[in-house]
Order: C-alpha cells, then sequence, then structure tokens
C-alpha cells in the first residue's frame, strides 16, 4: 500500500468515534487469530494502535480550545447512539451534536462560546474544579439558546431551525437542551443508581424507584432518559418492565401503559428488536461468535414479556412482540435448513474415480460447518420460545444420524482407499470427526479419531503383508 493509501487509511480511522475503533481493533485481532486477511489486519491494527496510543497522549495534556464541545456534551454520554443504529426514546443521534455545537458557535450563544474558550485555553490542567465549574455554565448557556430557539414565541422559526441541522437533528435538539437543563438531577441519579443490577427484583426495584424520584425526571420528556440510564446498568434489560408493572400495580399491558412509566415496555420492546436485527446480520455474516448470547438475551427477553405482562395479542405491544419472534424465527430457521446440506457436501463419499489427483476438503468450509452445528446445538436451548423447535430438533436429529453413519462409513474406507486419494479421504474424516466432537462430545469423537488410527495402520500392515 503507498504511503498516501496508509494516510488516507490513518485519516479516516481517526474520525472514527472511540467505540467504533475498539470494535474494529477486536475484530481485526479476531481475524488474526484465525489467520484470516493477515496483512490488512495488521496494518489497520497498527494504525488503530497508534491513533489510541496519540489520544490517550492527548488526554493527558492540559485542555485545548477544541475540548469545549466534549465537555459541553459530557452529560449526554449515556444517551448516545451511533450511526446507523435505530433510534428509540431516551436516546439521541451522536452525529447531532456537531451540527448543535456549530449552530451555538455560529447562531445560538457565539459571544459565550468565544468567552469559554478563552477561559478554558488559560486553565491548567490539574484544575478539574475549575474546568467543572466552567462545563455547567456552558450547559446552562446552551440550554437556554436551545429553549430561545424551540420555546413558544412569535415569528416563523422554521428558517431558524434549518440552519441547525436536518430534520433528525432538529429531533434531538429539544432532548438536548432538556438533559442540559436537568443536567444535575442526571448527575444525582447516576450517583444513586448501583453499578450494577445483576437481578431485578423487589429490593432492586425499590432503588431504583427511590434513585428516579426526582421531580425534574418524572416528565414525560425526561423518565426515558432516566430509564435509560438503569437499563445500561442492568444484566438483563428487559427486566426495566418490572419497574412499570410495580408502578402499575398490575401486569394488566393498559393499565400499565396508563402510567408514565409504561414507556419501559416500549424501551425493553426496541432493544429486543435491535437485539434481532444483530443477530440477523451476524447469521448472514456468518458471524457466529455473538450468536449463543444474542439467542440467550431475546430468549428471556421474549419469555418475561409474555409471561410478566398480560399482552393482548391484538394490541401494539402484542403485535410488536409477535413480529419480533416472527423476525428471529425466519432468520433462524432459513440457516438452520441449509446446515444438513452443507455438512452433506463435506461428508459425501463420492467414488474413488470421481476424485481428481490432489483433492482436498476446504478447510474453511469446515471450520464454517462446524460454526454452524454449534449454532443448530445453540437453538436447541431456546427453540420453544423462539418458535423454532420442529425445525431446530429436526435438523439436529438429522445432523446426529447422518454425521454418525457417514464416520463410520469413511473410517471404514480408509482401509481400502487408493494411496491416490488416501489424503483426501483422511480429511473427510478429521472434518467428520471434528463434527462428532460438537454433537456427541469429545468421548465419541476420541473413539472415532482411534478408530480412524487403526484403520490406517491396519491398512499399511495389510499392504506389507502382500
Amino acid at each position: 500500500m503507498s504511503q498516501t493509501s496508509i494516510e488516507r487509511l490513518r485519516e479516516y480511522l481517526a474520525q472514527l468515534p472511540p467505540q467504533a475503533q475498539a470494535l474494529l481493533m477486536r475484530e481485526f485481532e479476531r481475524a488474526l487469530e484465525r489467520g484470516q486477511d493477515t496483512a490488512v489486519a495488521t496494518l489497520v491494527l497498527e494504525q488503530l494502535r497508534n491513533i489510541v496510543r496519540k489520544t490517550e497522549a492527548d488526554e493527558a495534556a492540559p485542555p485545548r480550545t477544541d475540548d469545549l464541545s466534549r465537555l459541553l456534551f459530557q452529560v449526554l454520554e449515556p444517551f448516545l447512539v451511533e450511526a446507523g443504529t435505530p433510534i428509540r426514546v431516551g436516546q439521541i443521534r451522536r452525529s447531532s451534536l456537531q451540527p448543535i455545537w456549530q449552530w451555538l458557535g455560529r447562531d445560538g450563544a457565539p459571544d459565550k462560546v468565544n468567552e469559554f474558550e478563552a477561559l478554558l485555553s488559560r486553565m491548567p490542567a490539574d484544575n478539574a474544579g475549575q474546568v467543572d465549574a466552567l462545563a455547567l455554565r456552558l450547559q446552562a448557556v446552551a440550554a437556554d439558546a436551545i429553549f430561545e430557539l424551540t420555546g413558544p414565541g412569535g415569528g416563523d422559526k422554521s428558517r431558524a431551525l434549518a440552519r441547525v441541522g436536518p430534520p433528525n437533528v432538529i429531533e434531538d435538539l429539544y432532548s438536548i437542551g432538556a438533559i442540559l437543563q436537568v443536567r444535575e438531577a442526571i448527575a444525582t441519579v447516576n450517583e444513586r443508581l448501583p453499578r450494577f443490577l445483576r437481578t431485578f427484583g423487589d429490593p432492586q426495584i425499590a432503588s431504583v424507584t427511590s434513585a428516579l424520584n426526582i421531580p425534574a425526571l418524572q416528565t414525560p420528556q425526561m423518565l426515558p432518559f432516566a430509564l435509560s440510564m438503569v437499563v445500561q446498568r442492568m444484566t438483563a434489560p428487559w427486566q426495566i418492565i418490572r419497574l412499570a408493572i410495580k408502578i402499575a400495580a398490575s401486569d394488566d399491558e393498559i393499565r400499565v401503559a396508563a402510567t408514565p412509566y409504561g414507556v419501559a415496555v416500549t424501551i425493553a420492546l426496541h432493544d429486543l428488536s435491535c437485539v434481532a436485527a444483530i443477530l440477523r446480520m451476524d447469521i448472514k455474516r456468518g458471524h457466529f461468535d455473538n450468536v449463543a448470547d444474542n439467542l440467550k438475551t431475546l430468549h428471556d427477553g421474549v419469555r418475561g414479556l409474555r409471561t410478566e405482562l398480560d399482552l393482548r395479542n391484538d394490541s401494539a405491544w402484542g403485535k410488536q412482540l409477535t413480529s419480533i419472534r416472527a423476525d428471529i424465527s425466519n432468520a433462524l430457521q432459513s440457516e438452520i435448513d441449509s446446515v444438513p446440506g452443507r455438512v452433506r457436501r463435506i461428508l459425501r463419499q463420492r467414488p474413488e474415480k470421481d476424485i481428481p489427483p490432489g483433492a482436498r476438503v476446504d478447510s474453511t468450509e469446515v471450520d464454517e460447518a462446524v460454526a454452524l452445528i454449534d449454532f443448530v446445538a445453540t437453538c436447541r436451548n431456546y427453540a420453544s420460545e423462539l418458535a423454532i423447535n420442529e425445525v431446530t430438533l429436526r435438523t439436529y436429529s438429522d445432523l446426529q444420524q447422518y454425521v454418525e453413519r457417514s464416520t463410520e462409513q469413511l473410517v471404514q474406507s480408509l482401509r481400502a482407499a487408493d494411496h491416490k486419494v488416501r489424503t483426501y479421504r483422511q480429511q473427510q474424516v478429521q472434518a467428520a470427526i471434528r463434527f462428532c466432537q460438537v454433537l456427541f462430545g469429545d468421548e465419541y469423537a476420541s473413539l472415532m479419531s482411534r478408530a480412524a488410527e487403526n484403520a490406517l495402520t491396519g491398512e499399511r500392515k495389510s499392504s506389507r503383508a502382500g
């Protein structure tokens, strides 16, 4: 790669959000472990690590004037979502921050922004107290400017709003102003909430309810953001519905929806829908590393909503849950149905005359088949709740019968295999043994491995004896 291309790559990677950089690093590290695209992965990893090291060094340096926007928006961090992610109540697009910051410096509060930039540039790096005080002043100014623009008043404000950014930015503008206005309440909740909520029973519900009992956060505008802070700390985010059920003192969806906390159900359904979308994308791309975790999240969430809430099939929530189950079922079923065919292509015992000299079993295809068999095995644990019970049980049973029979036949074929195709047969047997390991366990796979070794040894001895 030329120096110009590397510089362009470095510039592109440097512009990515820290979360995206970290995700890329993990993906390319996994690619290196699998031995895939090692040249590309090594190059990108090197550039990413240089950028991260430089960022860490910069963070240790004294504050710069371009840190002012970071200070302004730091209170929004728990609610930000990356580009391309479906947004729900209680969330803000990260992409909206830059246009709003530019508007503040240009039209919203240019004099104050210039003043605060000058103050920040003169502050010593070790004076966190002054920096925090400046951030609070800046947030108050920004909130006032946003509400002056979005609040009631005479004149046509559409042209002024259009100068802020496109419609999705305008959509986030009021929410950002509302959060900046109650920044101290947000900070208080952040301190009161438990760091992790591994369970969410009555004691935890009481603790969270008490932490959220701040009038500024009980408005229809702010409650979804407060609930989002709770969801982020939960091991099982779907359990946020228990807060709504507790407030309503009923599991009837009509009574739950009638309370302000009914939005918790909307949040839980949206987040499950996002996990389902991630699962579909991972399956489509053949990425099975996180499938088991996502399947468990979906299974537990769907079961929890169906058992802990009295949902009607014809209600908005009921239809949404049904749609999520159908999407999951369709995505899983089509992939499950494809697995036996892929296994048969690898283990099919072709006549020796049909095997060309130097034929090899594709190791990548074997790895993919192993991952798919494991995927089917994982689906068995969650099949009933995700409406894939019949196809999963049938496919798993077919795989067990076919792999067991084919492994025994391939092992026997090693005894009389012509030396021209012996390597190919051995590779088929090795693939079959890997499949056996997933389907029947290590003990059976070890037994078949010894049988294959004995078959080869016996064949050699009989050849020498002849």
